[in-house]
């Protein structure tokens, strides 16, 4: 139920197409939890690029009383599918890491209702104001326990909601929405630990010794020396590409050199549909978004690319690649200490490395913040 002193709101099905990116943004903003990840261009990208692998499944939330086309007072992206499907693996779209922490298990062939994107964006939410959160999250659990997509209309057998950050208020809300109807509708709710977000705190001061002060002795005196082994080679810049489109196939190529057939460019259906997605980030984002490519030179050689949103607060880094033949300069080393040098000349307060618990992380002081997963399921269902 919508908590004392909001408006109640209902779900209403709106197709994704059908909400401009002025809209969209708008109602994101609102909410301090939401990330780039939440934004329209990034849901936009995700869907021309692996739109055959998910069905659309938006909803809007408008006031309980008004018409169905009225202005959203919030929004829910949202898909649904089977939990996996026959070409998950060669189409990079498996939900978990193979080094992710053990799960709730859910039946593969289990209809499942997901946030939409949820598979390429390390975060989520609902988009709507911190005061909406309540109703909106009653909206979406009165939601699904109706009807659902008419286009699809078997019941749904769980709800898989991921990517919620830790502290994010929406994970409460949902919680309570959902559980206050777990009885009434025989579902089963739970909330797990699905993964880890590393993040780097960074001081005040924007001042990189005092950063590297907190780090271990070991760390620290690692990164100054292979630091200073790049310099002794040439001129060590990080330099943001002037035409992140046209040098796209650089940072893929340097990304594939790094992670061969375990990379996200293989050359198969499931790699153009990550260029595409790629492509379509950075014609949405713009040159003035908030998603960077930049490439690594030492003495005028690329031998790195990085791609990072920035944030107000955060410099949050998505993807790398690097150069194995450039390995005696310490590439990935030296790249991130030059984000971390940028994160800090901008006044950032944290160096998100995003999912994943990779160690090398946890030698830029990295602690673990967690995301959680949400699951709910028909107690009904076998």
């Amino acid at each position: 139920m919508a908590s004392p002193g909001t408006t109640p709101l209902r779900a209403v099905r709106r197709p994704f197409a059908s909400i401009d990116a002025a809209t969209w943004d708008a109602i994101a903003a609102r909410n301090p939890w939401a990330t780039p990840f939440s934004s329209w261009a990034v849901h936009r990208a995700w869907w021309d690029a692996y739109g055959t692998n998910a069905h659309e499944e938006t909803v809007v939330l408008v006031p309980a009383g008004a018409a169905d086309d009225a202005a959203p007072v919030a929004i829910v992206p949202l898909m649904h599918r089977h939990e996996v499907e026959p070409g998950d693996l060669e189409l990079a779209t498996t939900m978990r890491r193979h080094d992710s922490p053990a799960l709730t298990p859910v039946r593969p062939d289990a209809k499942a209702v997901f946030f939409g994107a949820s598979y390429h964006a390390d975060y989520a939410t609902l988009l709507c104001a911190p005061d909406d959160l309540p109703a909106a999250a009653a909206a979406l659990a009165d939601y699904c326990g109706s009807d659902g997509d008419p286009a699809h209309p078997e019941p749904w057998d769980a709800v898989d909601l991921r990517r919620l950050r830790t502290g994010d208020p929406a994970t409460e809300a949902l919680a309570d929405a959902f559980g206050t109807r777990e009885m009434e509708r025989g579902w089963t709710m739970s909330i797990e630990t699905e993964e880890v977000c590393p993040v780097a705190p960074l001081p005040a001061s924007g001042d990189f010794e005092e950063y590297l002060a907190g780090l271990g002795k070991k760390e620290r005196h690692e990164i100054r020396r292979k630091v200073r082994r790049a310099e002794a080679a040439g001129e060590v810049l990080l330099t943001d590409s002037p035409d992140p489109l046209g040098d796209l196939e650089a940072f893929i190529d340097l990304h594939q050199k790094r992670w061969g057939a375990d990379g996200l460019f293989p050359d198969n259906p499931g790699g153009e549909q990550s260029r595409l997605f790629f492509r379509r980030l950075f014609e949405l984002l713009g040159a003035d978004g908030p998603l960077r490519l930049a490439f690594l030179t030492v003495d005028g050689r690329r031998i790195a690319a990085g791609v990072a949103f920035e944030t107000a607060d955060a410099l949050l880094y998505y993807n790398a690649g690097v150069d194995p033949e450039a390995r005696e300069l310490s590439p990935g080393v030296v790249m991130v200490e030059r984000f971390v040098r940028r994160a800090l000349a901008l006044g950032k307060r944290r160096m998100d490395f995003l999912r994943g618990n990779e160690p090398y992380k946890y030698e830029w002081g990295a602690v673990d913040e967690p995301i959680q997963r949400l699951l709910v399921r028909r107690t009904d269902w076998r």
